[in-house]
């Protein structure tokens, strides 16, 4: 699929780049999606839940009448999770939320991401934004120029930019990442993709060298 390459102020440059349809054009496949955004929310999780049961809660180990000739129900210490102030029974325990998934399945849910997006036509090739220095207006305003500004955006980069990374960190509705780092959850979860020009080249360059 062809997209044009619009520069800062939102305008058509005259250029235009082919993203292959392999990745951007394939028919999307929703479990290897849920699967993989299932993993990257499972990561995030600290996992440290904790309870105390009967042996951690305070409490004396008292037993409380004897065992047989009272009439009542058996009785142990206060700590018996049945009793007001006893042990937790089932609770948490901390533990991981790490899954494992195959290399090719997790390619294929980026891929099938990305022809989403593709067929929401929510994918920009912007031309390579260089900044002197961190500006967080500078960047609103090319955002704004793209009629992006008001949706939830991620600025897709070939290599690490110090000046880009720092202006996008502190606007509510953008972030950036680096092509090599991006990933299922961070595609689905924007509105709209907006890849630089070098960006969407090595899409393009990757198709040539496997052609």
């Amino acid at each position: 699929m062809q997209i044009d390459v619009l520069d800062i102020k939102g305008q058509k440059t005259g250029r235009t780049v082919e993203l292959p349809e392999e990745v951007f054009g394939i028919e999307p496949n929703d479990h290897v999606i849920y699967l993989a955004v299932k993993q990257y929310m499972g990561a995030q999780r600290q996992g440290t839940h904790k309870v105390k049961t009967r042996a951690e809660v305070k409490g004396a180990s008292r037993k409380l009448h004897k065992q047989k000739g009272t009439g009542g129900a058996r009785k142990g210490n206060i700590r018996n999770p049945l009793y007001k102030g006893g042990g937790t029974i089932f609770g948490p325990k901390p533990h991981g939320y790490d899954t494992k998934l195959n290399r090719k399945v997790k390619d294929l849910a980026k891929i099938s991401a990305l022809s989403y997006k593709a067929k929401e036509n929510a994918i920009y090739v912007v031309e390579d934004i260089t900044l002197n220095a961190p500006k967080t207006k500078e960047l609103v305003n090319i955002m704004g120029a793209l009629n992006v500004g008001n949706k939830k955006a991620i600025l897709v980069l070939p290599e690490y930019n110090d000046n880009v990374y720092l202006s996008t960190r502190n606007v509510p509705n953008l972030a950036s990442t680096l092509l090599a780092d991006i990933n299922t959850y961070d595609i689905i979860n924007a509105d709209v993709l907006v890849l630089t020009e070098n960006t969407a080249k090595i899409f393009a360059d990757n198709e040539a060298a496997e052609a």
